[in-house]
C-alpha cells in the first residue's frame, strides 16, 4: 500500500523540466519572451561566429553609415559595425546581470538565513542592511567605481552590493515564518544542530522566492550597468557593452540615432522578457496563483 502510494505521488509530481514547458507555454505573451532571451542569450554565447565585422576595429572612412548590406546597422562615429558591438554587447551586460542575480542571492541567502534563525544577529544584521538600503543604488555603485576603479568586477560588485540588502529582508521574512512552524520546533527539541535545521528546514522554504527574486535582480543589473556604462561609470570605454554604445552615440543622434537606438532597443528587450518570465515563474510557484487559475 505505501509502495503504490508512493509511486502514486512521484508520478503526480511534475518534473522540472516539464514545469519550465509549463511555465514557457503558459500565455503567449511569456512564449515570445522567452523566444526573445533565448536569441540574445545565444547570439552573445556565439558571437565570434555571428558578427561579420571586428567590434573594435576603427574605420574613419567608414564613419557613421546608414544600415546597408555590409553595415547591417549601420556604424558608429569610428567606423565600427554597429551589428557586431551590439552583438558583443550582450556579452557583458547578460555577463552582469547573471552574475549580480547568482552572487546577491547566495549572499542574502546566508545573511537571511542568520538574521532570521539567531535572534542576537537579527538586529545587527538588520541595522546594516537598513544603512545600505538608505543609500541609492545608483550613487552607491558609483561611489565604488569610483573608488575602485572601472572594469567588469568592480561593475559586478558595485551592482551586486546594493541587491544584497533587499534579498536579506526577504529571506529573513520567510526564515521568521518558518522557523515558528511545529516540524521546525519538533527539530529543536530533538537536539538538531542550528546548521541542520537551517539546511533541512529552512532552506527549501527560500528557493521559490528566491528564484523569482533572481530573475529580476537579473534585470535590474542589466538595466544598471547600461546606465553606470552611460554615465561613463562602468565598463571601461573600449570594451564594447549596450552602455558604452548609447553613451558614445548619444552625441550624434541627430546624425544617426540608430547608434543609441539599437542597443537600447535590445536592452528593453532583454529587461522586458526577463521580467515576463519572473512574473511567470511566480505565478507557476504561488500556490494561491495556481488556486487562481483552477478556479477559473
Amino acid at each position: 500500500m505505501t509502495d503504490q502510494s508512493t509511486i502514486s505521488t512521484s508520478a503526480a509530481k511534475p518534473s522540472p523540466l516539464s514545469r519550465a514547458r509549463d511555465i514557457v507555454f503558459s500565455s503567449p505573451v511569456v512564449f515570445v519572451a522567452s523566444i526573445v532571451l533565448t536569441i540574445i542569450v545565444l547570439a552573445a554565447i556565439f558571437a565570434p561566429w555571428i558578427v561579420p565585422h571586428d567590434p573594435v576595429r576603427l574605420t574613419p572612412s567608414q564613419r557613421l553609415q546608414a544600415p546597408s548590406d555590409v553595415y547591417w546597422l549601420g556604424t558608429d562615429a569610428f567606423g565600427r559595425d554597429m551589428f557586431s558591438r551590439v552583438i558583443y554587447g550582450g556579452r557583458i551586460s547578460l555577463v552582469v546581470g547573471l552574475g549580480a542575480a547568482v552572487f546577491a542571492v547566495l549572499s542574502g541567502l546566508i545573511l537571511g538565513l542568520l538574521a532570521g534563525y539567531i535572534r542576537w544577529m537579527d538586529a545587527v544584521l538588520m541595522r546594516m542592511v537598513d544603512g545600505l538600503m538608505a543609500i541609492p543604488n545608483i550613487l552607491l555603485a558609483i561611489a565604488i567605481v569610483s573608488l575602485w576603479g572601472a572594469g567588469l568586477w568592480t561593475v559586478l560588485i558595485a551592482i551586486t552590493i546594493p541587491e544584497v540588502p533587499r534579498v536579506v529582508r526577504l529571506v529573513r521574512s520567510v526564515v521568521l515564518s518558518a522557523r515558528e512552524e511545529p516540524y521546525v520546533e519538533a527539530a529543536i527539541a530533538a537536539g538538531s544542530s542550528t546548521f541542520l535545521i537551517m539546511r533541512r528546514h529552512l532552506l527549501p522554504n527560500t528557493i521559490a522566492p528566491l528564484i523569482i527574486q533572481g530573475t529580476y535582480i537579473c534585470a535590474s543589473a542589466i538595466l544598471v550597468e547600461a546606465i553606470l556604462s552611460f554615465l561613463g561609470a562602468g565598463i571601461s570605454p573600449e570594451t564594447p557593452s549596450w552602455g558604452n554604445i548609447m553613451a558614445e552615440g548619444r552625441i550624434y543622434f541627430q546624425i544617426n540615432p540608430g547608434i543609441v537606438l539599437w542597443p537600447g532597443l535590445v536592452v528593453s528587450l532583454a529587461i522586458l522578457a526577463i521580467n515576463l518570465l519572473g512574473d511567470a515563474v511566480r505565478d507557476a510557484l504561488d500556490p494561491r496563483m495556481a488556486k487562481r487559475g483552477i478556479d477559473r
